[in-house]
């Protein structure tokens, strides 16, 4: 009986695309990198790029078995690999339902989306384009050169109004006339639309960094594994003052768990960190952990510099874009870009001579990450990165690079340029 039953229900199984299903899966998730080995593993042993792997994997198998199903992405190609993405790219562009994305990837933009939803602050507006992201971006340009026109000519028609109104006030019988056309001019100018002001960007400078000695920062022998699953064994690493050091290797290689060891979030399995004299860590997680949520901007301001007085720590805040009532609000209903600018504000007031960047470029617009990489290249203390973004790299101009797994350290050499998108 029970083999009977196994029997329909597997014939039920095959039927309803269950082995389809399966092979769907391991194609979504080969395609962004994961591998069969990875999948067997717990969630708590994955690097934080493989789970944010694994959650769009599992966004996308549900969207690749409902035709009626929508996808909302918010920045789906952070922590992806320059294949990941090209293959991404093409899987939403022949999604056949719906698809919502929030991305600073334009190439992303000019292949999938057909209709482009603009959120104006200065407006407080949304404008819906019914095109795609090319014709919206010449759409939008036209739309901004007919509303200042339109501004211009109706602020002179306020002036000649008011021009008129004051010449009529001068005589009582036609008082009357004059505060008609004053009123008519209050209208107008009620009605005009707010001037578009250039985006606001995040001003990000490093400060001068404390003195320290010749090697602020070293670790010998550091192994981490997760049961059975080694991560890296016996990496030994010796920060210089002043060296710029790019960490590369596969996801899953152990580069943010390397950070975390480095900046003492982590304990190794075996191996030590030793700080040397005058070391001061300034310490950047993808996953903003260093955050806490629920306290204010400015309270995990002054828990990042606790020296520093307020209206200092508020001039910061101000030039990464928080102000008002802003600095009061909890970090843990700040948005990702909102994090990472909070998160790069505590660096700035934290005077560190050793920054661990782990993917400081993810979820920025264009100027900001402009920004961050302008700081980079004008830093003068030492710097440990992590990143898939080859203008990181390049900003930083790395003089030192160390290999995961293996833990190899070597001369940087442009040779290796090419491994940075599919680390």
């Amino acid at each position: 009986m029970a083999i009977r039953r196994y029997g329909r229900l597997e014939e039920r199984f095959g039927t309803l695309g269950g082995y389809a299903a399966e092979a769907e899966a391991a194609r979504i998730c080969s395609a962004l990198g994961l591998a069969e080995r990875v999948l067997a593993q717990q969630l708590e042993t994955l690097s934080g790029g493989q789970r944010r792997r694994v959650e769009l994997a599992r966004i996308l198998f549900a969207g690749a078995g409902d035709n009626e199903a929508t996808l909302l992405l918010d920045e789906p190609t952070n922590h992806l690999d320059a294949d990941s993405i090209v293959w991404l790219r093409e899987f939403l562009r022949s999604h056949d339902s719906g698809l919502v994305v929030v991305s600073h990837d334009v190439d992303l933009l000019d292949r999938c989306v057909n209709k482009v939803f603009y959120l104006d602050a200065t407006r407080a507006a949304l404008d819906v384009y019914n095109v795609n992201w090319k014709t919206y971006l010449s759409q939008r340009e036209l739309d901004e050169r007919r509303r200042r026109r339109e501004r211009a000519n109706a602020e002179k028609k306020i002036d000649a109004l008011k021009a008129q109104a004051d010449k009529m006030r001068a005589k009582a019988t036609k008082a009357r006339a004059a505060h008609q056309m004053d009123r008519r001019a209050e209208r107008l100018a009620a009605g005009l639309a707010e001037v578009r002001v250039a985006d606001r960007v995040a001003k990000l400078r490093f400060p001068d960094p404390a003195p320290c000695g010749r090697t602020p920062l070293t670790a010998t022998g550091l192994s981490k594994s997760y049961g059975s699953l080694e991560v890296f064994a016996g990496v030994d690493l010796a920060i210089d003052r002043g060296a710029r050091v790019v960490v590369l290797g596969l996801n899953g290689a152990g580069k943010t768990t390397l950070l975390r060891m480095l900046a003492g979030v982590e304990s190794p399995d075996t191996g030590e960190v030793h700080h040397g004299h005058g070391l001061r860590l300034g310490y950047y997680a993808q996953e903003h952990e260093t955050l806490d949520t629920d306290r204010s901007v400015l309270d995990n301001m002054r828990a990042a510099a606790p020296g520093t007085s307020d209206v200092e720590l508020r001039r910061i805040l101000g030039a990464f874009l928080f102000s008002g009532d802003s600095v009061s609000q909890p970090a843990g209903t700040l948005s990702g870009g909102e994090k990472t600018r909070l998160a790069l504000a505590g660096l700035v007031c934290s005077a560190a001579n050793v920054l661990l960047l782990d993917e400081p470029t993810n979820n920025l617009d264009p100027a900001s990450r402009n920004e961050v990489l302008e700081a980079l290249a004008t830093f003068r203390g030492a710097v440990v990165l992590v990143t898939h973004d080859p203008g990181a790299v390049e900003a930083l101009a790395p003089d030192k690079v160390l290999m995961l797994p293996d833990g190899v350290e070597d001369s940087w050499s442009a040779d290796l340029a090419e491994l940075i998108t599919l680390a």
